[in-house]
């Protein structure tokens, strides 16, 4: 943006950051090294050599602009940060006190709602702006209240209760909607609880899932070190201002949009999967889902194995001892995400009942991938006064990294051998992790099926080794005296809240965040330019100078006329961000791959999509990369559609680069929550820079629908009740729009060429005036370059 406002003849260092801005560096880290003591130095070492270039530019950054924090590597996972130490919960800059707000550029930014925050996750797009003094713009939403009342049984967790909210207020529909918690049942709740809960709002489709601030919230501040006297203005203020509650007082329950009701007492353990966060699987159902899930049709509940293939074993040698898989085997077994280890409970539970599974002669599969990457390294501090670090390394679960890890992807390779035995078998392995998101092709392009379950599930699962287990009726594993069942070994809620009141101190979090931003030895060596532009480098495969405002000029150009796009996609229900712009592994055979190999980069070395999003070239390859996208347009599954003027099936991008060269418009068709899952920007640049012009879908989720109008790409919506299959459109059609003269959330006609309708009415998805101004700026940074031109 500063070359930009440079290139049309204004003052580069006008564009600087006008609110303070904290960026913690927590999605480069990829568990390569697991199941030894160096594992965490090894990945750490990896990560700083693998994205030296990144960190350079991010450390020019720091060095380029005001208000500006960065976190460096190493040092935990955003949300967790923010929660433990960056939130402020009230502001007072010079005298003026107000209530603290945050939008992140993760869509998990709302787990700072459980501490009384309100916040919520936008795409980068939308917080560049944000940066640069721009409001943010949105249709006022409906508020749901969940009354909570009762307790949590003991054997439940604050994971199982997220994950059978996320079911319900998914069913419900919640999209663009804020949720707020309320009643004597979140009283019972830590603040740790309510932020597990709130972390998972774009999983159950909210904006926000909203704590208010109460007693909890301040002891939970003295508990993480803030200073009392901030702890004392935040309680004055809020009180002052009616915004502090007692939830145990009725009389101060606000009046709600709509309402739901939640008993406590009637959640039961369980997990989510195998491949969407709100398929919620009871416990003691597991075994059955997923022997349902093997035969069943191909979908979001099913592989469609025949009955011959389900009891299908593929042996393979691994660390010279010979072993097996069949489905449903565990291969990966990770706590990991900022969802769960931020939760001092679950954290501890797991490691009592690693203890016991030691104690009675269990262990884990050397091949199972096991690994913990905690959110801060206030989790090893207790683990390590608590004792039970050691019982869960036992079991393989050593340290790898503070960061996102597993849970965006960056779970790594697994074992050659086991990888092999999985392809040739063609085989449906499974992963369980503590995180917030299985969707398909995301947590490993090998592992097919993937559950959300508790740290202590996890553990659990990794000892037994495969999901086709009823904990219920079945052991867990055979130990030195017998078969041990889940019962035998998992803690109970006395022992875990001993264990937690006696080793999670506040001192920890004092003595941790003491040093947050000094970062390694490796990091701190890294030397960056401080000059005004950044001096870009066009060899660079990490960083590289992006289109985005190729032939801008002072004045708008809007394009608010398609003429004669053809349909690049043909998509149904649940696509992802993840299947848009995946951020995981970038193949050998991709055109990210080819791209990396021709320009002399080994594959050992490619890295992945998301540690490679500074550079356009092969982000726009990337897009659409998912090796599990299912477009009608095309027979089989893979990231493949047709170049329609040819009939000729390519490679997405290759396709792409075809109409593109053709100089013809391009625009998709999609199904319900279109968009779901990261607020992943590049779902929307990359759409962009692939001549995407407009998208129809039956719905949108939040922050995709805003990405994509902020870049410039119309979002059309099926008018109810109507889909494509219901309008005939096959996707080989041609279609036509103008929006020149529409307004927001108004009807718009969509003209057909060789289609079984002439015509059908959409409606504009541009939701507000706002909205309006920056798409026909071709966007909102565009916008706020003209506007700093302006001012």
């Amino acid at each position: 943006m500063r070359d930009a406002v440079k290139t049309i003849g204004g003052d580069p260092a006008r564009i600087n950051p006008g609110v303070p801005v904290d960026l913690v560096i927590d999605h480069s880290v990829q568990v390569d090294a697991y199941g030894n003591s160096e594992a965490l130095k090894t990945n750490l070492e990896l990560e700083l050599e693998r994205n030296r270039e990144r960190f350079v530019f991010l450390k020019w950054g720091a060095n380029a602009f005001q208000n500006l924090t960065i976190v460096p590597p190493g040092s935990g996972i955003v949300h967790q940060v923010n929660l433990e130490y960056l939130a402020r919960v009230v502001f007072d800059r010079n005298g003026l006190v107000y209530p603290d707000s945050v939008v992140g550029t993760d869509s998990h930014t709302p787990m700072v709602n459980g501490l009384g925050v309100v916040g919520w996750g936008v795409g980068g797009i939308e917080a560049e702006a944000v940066m640069l003094d721009q409001p943010i713009s949105m249709v006022l939403p409906e508020v749901v209240g969940v009354k909570l009342t009762g307790d949590l049984p003991s054997e439940a967790t604050a994971t199982d209760l997220v994950l059978a909210l996320t079911a319900l207020l998914r069913k419900k529909g919640v999209v663009e909607k804020f949720v707020e918690f309320f009643g004597p049942g979140v009283a019972s709740l830590s603040i740790a609880d309510r932020a597990t809960v709130s972390n998972m709002a774009p999983e159950y489709g909210a904006t926000i899932g909203y704590f208010p601030v109460d007693n909890q919230s301040l002891a939970y501040l003295r508990m993480t070190g803030r200073e009392e006297s901030k702890i004392a203005q935040i309680e004055g203020y809020l009180k002052a201002v009616g915004l502090f509650r007692d939830y145990r007082d009725a009389s101060t329950d606000p009046n709600f949009t709509d309402l739901l009701e939640v008993d406590l007492s009637q959640i039961k353990p369980s997990l989510a999967g195998p491949k969407r966060p709100h398929d919620n699987v009871l416990l003691d159902d597991m075994k059955k889902d997923f022997a349902n899930c093997i035969g069943a049709k191909v979908g979001f509940k099913g592989y469609g194995i025949a009955d011959a293939e389900k009891t299908k074993k593929v042996e393979f040698e691994f660390e010279g001892k010979k072993e097996s898989l069949t489905h449903g085997d565990v291969v990966i077994a990770a706590i990991t995400s900022c969802t769960n280890t931020s939760n001092p409970s679950v954290m501890i539970a797991a490691g009592l009942l690693a203890k016991k599974a030691v104690e009675q002669g269990l262990v884990v599969k050397r091949y199972v991938k096991t690994s913990l990457a905690p959110g801060s390294g206030v989790v090893t501090e207790y683990l390590t006064k608590s004792g039970l670090l050691p019982y869960l390394e036992k079991l393989g679960f050593y340290l790898v990294g503070y960061g996102c890890t597993t849970c965006i992807g960056n779970s790594g390779p697994l074992p050659e051998s086991v990888a092999t035995a999985i392809e040739s078998g063609d085989l449906v392995t499974c992963g369980v992790l503590s995180g917030n998101r299985n969707f398909e092709g995301r947590i490993h392009q090998n592992v097919r099926a993937n559950y959300l379950a508790s740290p202590p599930l996890v553990v659990a699962y990794a000892l037994a080794g495969t999901v086709n287990v009823d904990f219920k009726t079945e052991p867990v594993a055979q130990g030195t005296k017998g078969p041990v069942f889940l019962k035998d070994i998992w803690p109970t809620h006395q022992e875990v809240e001993e264990v937690v009141a006696k080793n999670v101190l506040s001192t920890m979090f004092v003595e941790v965040y003491k040093t947050v931003t000094k970062g390694t030895e490796q990091w701190n060596s890294l030397q960056a330019s401080s000059q005004q532009l950044y001096p870009w480098d066009e060899t660079s495969t990490y960083i590289h100078f992006p289109p985005y405002f190729n032939g801008m000029t002072k004045e708008t150009s809007p394009a608010s006329k398609v003429d004669g796009a053809f349909c690049f996609l043909n998509l149904g229900d649940s696509i992802t961000t993840d299947h848009i712009s995946p951020a995981g592994n970038i193949a050998r055979k991709s055109p990210a791959g080819r791209f990396l190999e021709s320009r002399g980069v080994a594959p050992a070395d490619f890295n992945s999509y998301g540690a490679r999003r500074g550079n356009d070239q092969v982000m726009a390859r990337g897009t659409f990369a998912n090796i599990r996208l299912v477009n009608k347009l095309v027979p089989n599954v893979g990231p493949r559609t047709v170049y329609i003027p040819g009939n000729e099936e390519l490679d997405i991008y290759d396709a792409a680069e075809k109409y593109i060269k053709d100089k013809t418009p391009l625009m998709i068709l999609a199904g319900a929550m279109y968009g779901s899952g990261s607020s992943r920007d590049w779902a929307a640049k990359g759409v962009w820079m692939q001549n995407v012009k407009f998208v129809i879908a039956v719905s949108y989720e939040r922050i995709h629908r805003s990405n994509l109008v902020l870049f410039g790409v119309i979002p059309l919506q099926f008018v109810e009740g109507q889909d494509a299959a219901s309008l005939g459109l096959t996707g080989r059609e041609k279609f036509s729009i103008d929006i020149s003269t529409a307004k927001p959330g108004q009807e718009v006609s969509v003209q057909v060429e060789n289609g079984t309708v002439k015509e059908f009415k959409t409606i504009l998805r541009i939701n507000t005036e706002t909205e309006m101004n920056y798409f026909r700026n071709g966007g909102v940074l565009n916008y706020v370059i003209r506007n700093t031109l302006k001012q």
